[in-house]
């Protein structure tokens, strides 16, 4: 037996045992060690999920030369999105986003500009609370995205960023933000990855955080993250077009300019694997309507078998699932011809058996 394999399934023993008889969530570590490359490898899937049997099924296919459904590794592409696919994004809202908070609110090495501020203290409880923030709220909130960050370089950004990994989740149990990864989704990066896809991100997270989550974690290369772009600048660029300024290695750096993310979400994740990637994928995976561009992209036309997959946030127990939104996310899939995927039903576990909803 492959070491790899072997490390697997000590880790789906520690995680469904775990110390004194209920474990934590996975590590960072320990979600590196997954490795699935056959169908007898997953670990955390119920043995009865369609979604496995479907991925196994069409994996199984697509790798053989004499089946119908073959198809030539070259073109075997997956994309996913992260936050909701198989990343947290419920506790109480994406990474990017309640790590701003705690940038503008909470970190005493940083005084934000009193504008931001008050935005910050106003929507704040509106997102711990759940009640929902208005369009224009919405709006300004990633306009603010990165004006928090403005004049740090991308590595300052990056070290930022695991520095915020070790904080809690809010609303869950044992859980760290950089642990925060749905290991049955983890297998299914894996699963495809050993047998010769290649997978990339699409998400609307921006580029920077995205690489640091993901980067020491998932089989995926830094080359294959495509995401919402940063807008930089450089400390003598000033008002310069980057097109025609001469970037002078000995005199600056390149830095976080604080102007508007552009946000890769719907339709530009369609475009998007049109600029990065230039084939179009055969597995798309993703959890909202912010990932129809990519879903609908890879279901036209496509000269192989394919499918696109949507997580429905639905466990209330082991994750801040909403019933009703995922209700309503399943009409829309089964309407649009997209399989769907129950974190209640179909997860064995999603981040290790003692994360849950804090009572």
């Amino acid at each position: 037996m492959k070491l790899k394999k072997l490390a697997a399934m000590v880790l789906a023993g520690m995680i469904s045992i775990g110390s004194f008889g209920a474990s934590q969530a996975a590590t960072r570590a320990e979600v590196a060690a997954i490795n699935v490359e056959t169908a007898s490898d997953f670990q955390y899937w119920n043995d009865d999920s369609p979604t496995k049997q479907k991925i196994i099924e069409f994996v199984e296919a697509a790798t053989n030369p004499y089946s119908p459904n073959f198809i030539p590794e070259e073109d075997r592409i997956a994309t996913f999105d992260m936050d909701g696919t198989f990343y947290c994004e419920t506790a109480p809202l994406y990474f990017q986003e309640t790590m701003f908070f705690y940038r503008v609110l909470e970190d005493k090495n940083y005084q934000a500009p009193k504008k931001i501020v008050k935005f910050a203290e106003k929507i704040k409880p509106k997102v711990y609370n759940k009640t929902g923030m208005t369009p224009s709220e919405n709006k300004i909130l990633i306009q603010q995205l990165t004006k928090a960050y403005e004049g740090m370089t991308p590595e300052e950004y990056r070290a930022y960023v695991r520095n915020f990994m070790n904080t809690n989740e809010t609303g869950l149990t044992n859980l760290k933000r950089g642990e925060a990864f749905y290991l049955p989704m983890v297998e299914i990066i894996s699963y495809l990855s050993n047998n010769g896809f290649a997978v990339y991100i699409n998400s609307a997270c921006g580029i920077d955080t995205t690489r640091e989550l993901v980067g020491d974690i998932l089989p995926i290369r830094q080359d294959r993250i495509i995401a919402s772009d940063f807008v930089y600048t450089t400390t003598k660029m000033g008002k310069d077009k980057a097109a025609s300024h001469f970037y002078d290695r000995y005199k600056e750096k390149i830095i976080i300019s604080g102007n508007e993310i552009k946000e890769n979400a719907q339709t530009v994740k369609a475009f998007s694997i049109l600029n990065h990637i230039g084939k179009k994928p055969v597995l798309a995976f993703g959890n909202t309507m912010g990932d129809s561009g990519m879903f609908e992209y890879t279901l036209q036309n496509n000269k192989y078998n394919c499918a696109a997959f949507c997580v429905l946030c639905d466990d209330t127990e082991r994750e801040l699932g909403n019933i009703s939104k995922a209700n309503k996310m399943k009409a829309t899939a089964d309407k649009r011809g997209w399989n769907t995927i129950s974190m209640r039903d179909e997860f064995k576990t999603i981040y290790g058996d003692n994360v849950k909803v804090a009572k």
